[in-house]
């Protein structure tokens, strides 16, 4: 039997999609409309259409949502990137699964490539953990699966008890370093902190290239071991206390002076990580990377969430790049600095898309990933 030419098997393949038991229906579930850009992206490239609903803030700021098509049988996939009002978007996500669950549809996969309240993880002191809250909610609003991109922590897919794909960004950054960077080879790949390492090891050995990490600067709540089993008071309560007991206070951490561990003299620095919010710690990191010499400034991270002054900040710094995916709208900061540039992952999503609607495997989208990436 000849093989079919190329176009015609694009064609074969977009029907096969098409015609799978249950149908496939993919929903932005954002009212902003710079927000839909991505599913829109997603939908192009899988050669369907958006579907119908209505996303909207009532006069009292209430969310509704209205489904305008059928739903029964189907696979329904929710394209929800997040806004500058996260609750908001999480609210409109949570309405939109309920939404569907009760319009009778098969399976209902999240797509959310940056997971709100990543951060907020762990138990500080006597915080909560709202990742896990999130993740009950979502469970419990009637998600069957979850795509997402580059979680702050792998251990959060351990809060859902539905499937979760955690998709890798790194494959693009890569691409990026190697064909927008010129010079790359005379680069070294940074960690901000200690704690990012582990990230920049990753990137440096694909790249072939040599690691820095920048120790001692202002500890930062993420790094701060308050995971309460230091709750208790520190002062030593002789009331509360039995005066048998002699429990020893634990040593108080002092930070050492800012130290670079590589070399990073003549060279392009090219600072790695996952979220890019608050900007102060990589305007310090590039400072110290300038008067180490380097004589050149990335900073590449998954999620460009570039809060509040973040912009004005960046195009003010010694930074001469910062590259950020899409999982995030941020095109009104692109206006305001010119600096800051997008690499497209549509591609990666839309592929985990077509793989979970056709019941195919999912670990060609995690080749050569390894525990620690």
């Amino acid at each position: 039997m000849e093989s079919l030419p190329e176009s015609l098997e694009v064609v074969k393949k977009q029907l096969d999609m098409n015609a799978t038991k249950g149908g496939l229906v993919i929903f932005t579930a954002n009212s902003n409309p710079s927000s839909r850009e991505l599913g829109k992206r997603i939908a192009e490239r899988l050669g369907v259409e958006l579907g119908k609903v209505q996303v909207y803030q009532e006069a009292n700021r209430e969310t509704r949502v209205q489904i305008q098509e059928s739903v029964r049988g189907k696979d329904v996939f929710i394209i929800q990137t997040v806004s500058k009002d996260v609750n908001t978007t999480i609210m409109e996500l949570l309405i939109m699964v309920y939404a569907c669950r009760t319009s009778c549809a098969q399976n209902i996969i999240g797509v959310i490539p940056y997971f709100p309240y990543s951060k907020q993880c762990k138990m500080r002191k006597r915080g909560s953990i709202v990742s896990k809250l999130l993740a009950s909610m979502m469970c419990k609003a009637g998600l069957t699966h979850l795509i997402t991109m580059d979680l702050h922590q792998k251990e959060i897919q351990g809060f859902f008890n539905i499937p979760v794909d955690n998709l890798r960004a790194s494959p693009f950054l890569l691409q990026y370093i190697q064909e927008e960077i010129p010079d790359y080879r005379n680069a070294v790949i940074v960690a901000k902190s200690p704690s990012s390492a582990k990230r920049a090891q990753s990137f440096a050995e694909r790249l072939r290239l040599g690691i820095a990490v920048i120790h001692g600067e202002a500890q930062d709540a993420e790094s701060d071991l308050v995971d309460g089993r230091h709750s208790p008071p520190t002062v030593k309560n002789v009331a509360a206390i039995h005066p048998s007991l002699e429990i020893p206070l634990l040593i108080p951490k002092e930070k050492p002076p800012i130290t670079v561990v590589g070399d990073v003299g003549g060279r392009i620095a090219i600072i790695v990580d996952d979220i890019i919010d608050d900007v102060d710690s990589f305007l310090a990191a590039a400072e110290t990377l300038k008067e180490r010499g380097a004589y050149k400034i990335f900073v590449m991270a998954t999620h460009g969430i570039l809060s509040s002054d973040a912009p004005r900040l960046i195009e003010e710094s010694a930074i001469d790049e910062v590259v950020v995916t899409n999982t995030i709208p941020h095109e009104i900061q692109k206006l305001q600095c010119s600096k800051i540039k997008t690499v497209d992952i549509s591609m990666i999503l839309s592929e985990a898309i077509r793989r979970i609607h056709n019941g195919e495997s999912m670990s060609y989208l995690f080749r050569n990933i390894g525990m620690d990436d």
